[in-house]
């Protein structure tokens, strides 16, 4: 039997991922659900690497290739398929996007973006939910990333909770990570949400959605679990958006941030500045990832950590906007080292500096994590000396404004959301 290698390509957007319905074109499984898909060989025959081959797809059914970001490519597996004499050696891939308007060719009827459990239920392509295991989220995507921020890692610790449980609903017990773990049901999947909100201990954000979606659960039940987390992860993504869109009515159009936060990309978008500051942000330089992807929407200059503060006045910036790892119920505001600084800095150069940032970043204690990292990222010689390395540090409330889907908060206002997260943390004593 032909070994053939073929692609399954997700596109991510908001949670959900986009299916494509066979036409009668494709020369199999039509009428059926499946990703992006394709052959890896070109229509010449000649082998292509597997992710240009997945990128030609994307952009020859549906238009988003300029899009999408490569987010993983799964471990490859095969499918024996008798009625076409071939066994199919798939390739799966994961890509964020940031559209959700598909052009689609003659090989696809219709197309829908849906939370992935509908694979599930769904006529889809042979082993299509496997090729999404390969590459869906799991508790340690929470737990090892350092590239993302915390909005981004809090959805994927929702769609962690949600895909667990509509797994446990269906018996997939081949494909649970729960299904070492002992009890039932209800006792694995808690489980996995008291991993998930302590993954990363300082991104409150992470164990805040968790413990809402916890609170949220009718009764104790994996389809109960599916639907909280699902309802949780359809807010949260309302939240940040609209966070945006708050803040977007207060900032100017000479915008300087720094470090990654996909709620300030969505401010700037919104604003279309004329010009945006952004610093390296070391450790990590996440900063560089930043300014190279606004270069095309508005005039960008990159500058070190240290030159910052200066550059805020010569620059003559006419506002900071900054995300936020966690807000503290007395209106500090944790972020990535260099924050405080900024702040300090735009508060003596008369520039308003805004964080924005969803209510489920506030704190439900006064607590936070200086989250160190690897000493030798600052110094790897042999004097004997103390090296500090931290990825966060925090800004005083003085410094900063806290801008949210609930519009300009006072301490009042944060010390009340305080309170209400702390409430819904109480869910593992339900029983």
């Amino acid at each position: 039997m032909e070994t053939r290698p073929v692609l399954t390509c997700f596109l991510r957007s908001e949670g959900e991922v986009l299916l494509l319905r066979r036409s009668d074109a494709v020369g199999s499984y039509q009428g059926q659900w499946g990703g992006v898909a394709g052959h890896v060989a070109d229509d010449a025959g000649r082998e292509r690497d597997p992710e240009t081959a997945a990128r030609a797809e994307i952009d020859e059914e549906t238009g988003l290739a300029d899009a999408v970001t490569l987010v993983r490519e799964g471990d490859s597996f095969q499918i024996a398929d008798t009625d076409h004499g071939v066994r199919w050696r798939v390739h799966p891939f994961l890509f964020d996007c940031e559209a959700r308007t598909v052009a689609t060719n003659e090989e696809t009827t219709e197309t829908a973006w849906v939370h992935p459990p509908e694979i599930l239920t769904r006529e889809t392509v042979p082993r299509l939910w496997t090729s999404w295991d390969r590459v869906r989220p799991r508790v340690g995507t929470v737990r090892e990333d350092r590239t993302h921020g915390s909005a981004w890692l809090s959805l994927r610790a929702l769609e962690v909770l949600r895909d667990e449980a509509a797994l446990a609903d269906a018996g997939r017990s081949d494909d649970l990570e729960t299904a070492e773990r002992d009890g039932d049901d209800w006792d694995a999947l808690a489980a996995v949400a008291a991993e998930l909100r302590e993954a990363r201990a300082s991104m409150v954000v992470v164990a805040n959605r968790v413990n809402r979606a916890m609170a949220a659960v009718a009764d104790e039940s994996p389809t109960a679990v599916e639907q909280a987390a699902t309802e949780t992860l359809n807010h949260a993504v309302t939240a940040d958006r609209v966070a945006a869109a708050v803040a977007a009515e207060h900032v100017g159009d000479r915008i300087a941030t720094l470090s990654r936060s996909g709620t300030v990309s969505t401010v700037v978008d919104a604003v279309v500045p004329e010009a945006v500051l952004v610093a390296e942000s070391r450790p990590g330089g996440e900063g560089i990832g930043v300014a190279e992807t606004l270069a095309d929407r508005a005039a960008v200059t990159l500058t070190t950590d240290a030159a910052l503060g200066y550059a805020l006045e010569d620059w003559t910036a006419a506002t900071l906007v900054i995300g936020a790892d966690r807000v503290l119920p007395d209106g500090r505001v944790v972020n990535k080292v260099g924050t405080r600084s900024a702040a300090l800095s735009a508060a003596a150069a008369d520039v308003d500096c805004y964080a924005v940032c969803a209510t489920d970043k506030i704190a439900p204690r006064a607590t936070w994590d200086r989250e160190e990292r690897d000493a030798r990222e600052v110094y790897a010689g042999d004097a004997d000396m103390a090296v500090s390395n931290p990825t966060f540090d925090v800004t005083p409330a003085s410094a900063v404004t806290v801008v949210t889907e609930r519009g300009v908060l006072e301490t009042t206002d944060i010390e009340e959301i305080a309170d209400a997260h702390r409430d819904r943390g109480e869910w593992p004593g339900r029983r």
